[in-house]
């Protein structure tokens, strides 16, 4: 009857620490992968990051009467033409 006698020898080490800093990177990855999918940043209208800013700026502009209506609906016009080009 073979007995073990604790040693796992030099390869057993070397998996050893290749299995724990795989495991530990794949934590990581999914850690930062889940918290980029959960970020602001993540606006799939095709305008890119800060597509809407534009448009929030200008609209409190007209809030507080810094442009008239006709001048805050062309400056608009324009912002969503440009994002479909």
């Amino acid at each position: 009857m073979m007995y073990w006698d604790g040693n796992m020898g030099v390869w057993g080490y070397i998996l050893m620490g290749l299995g724990f800093v795989l495991f530990w990177a794949a934590v990581i990855t999914a850690i930062i992968l889940f918290a980029r999918s959960m970020g602001a940043g993540n606006q799939r209208d095709g305008g890119g990051p800060g597509a809407g800013a534009a448009e929030n700026l200008l609209a409190e502009r007209f809030a507080r009467g810094e442009i008239d209506e006709s001048e805050y609906t062309a400056r608009l016009n324009v912002l969503r033409q440009g994002r479909r080009t």
